[in-house]
């Protein structure tokens, strides 16, 4: 049973690492990444549909997207879409594919993004002080149901904080990884 609060712990910290992975992903950098699109919702037929599903995005050049549409007459559709997301990028519509051209980042720009990062990173990190907490609280709980020894329970805290540790760290990691990406590209 007791076993099962580290796995458990392991298991939650990787879901946070993974969110602020999809996170990070789209947050623009400079170049061209499909990834600042999975967040745009098309309305297809009256239903919010993801654009991804709808069109085929590639990247012929490190500043361009090039979204070709499954269905021809949808392409008005996904370019109100890209028009009205957060991505700020005005898309460029030739009847056949929409292009969307990335802009160069200005250095007020990129330091507003790794601004971003740095939130975003902390953010991940409260989550996973919040598992680490919870997953504490649930060991002194089976303490007290007289399933866990107080040697029990310390030792669960030790291999927790080593877990949370080891979950920060990386966040740390994947954070600088973007903020070198978002000030050297």
């Amino acid at each position: 049973m007791a076993d099962t609060i580290i796995k458990t712990t392991k298991e939650r910290m990787q879901k946070s690492i993974e969110s602020f992975q999809r996170e990070l992903g789209s947050i623009r950098a400079g170049v061209a990444n499909a990834s600042i699109l999975d967040r745009v919702q098309v309305l297809y037929y009256g239903v919010p549909t993801p654009l991804n599903q709808l069109a085929g995005i590639t990247v012929p050049e490190a500043r361009m997207l090039l979204i070709t549409p499954y269905d021809k007459g949808s392409i008005g559709d996904i370019e109100k879409a890209i028009l009205q997301s957060d991505i700020g990028i005005t898309p460029n519509n030739d009847g056949d594919v929409i292009r969307l051209t990335i802009p160069p980042l200005t250095k007020e720009r990129r330091q507003e993004l790794v601004k971003v990062v740095g939130k975003e990173a902390e953010n991940a990190k409260i989550s996973i002080r919040n598992i680490r907490r919870s997953q504490i609280d649930e060991a002194k709980k089976l303490e007290k149901a007289n399933e866990l020894t107080e040697d029990d329970v310390k030792n669960y805290e030790n291999q927790i904080q080593d877990v949370t540790d080891k979950a920060t760290k990386e966040i740390d990691n994947l954070a600088k990884a973007k903020e070198d990406e978002i000030l050297n590209n």
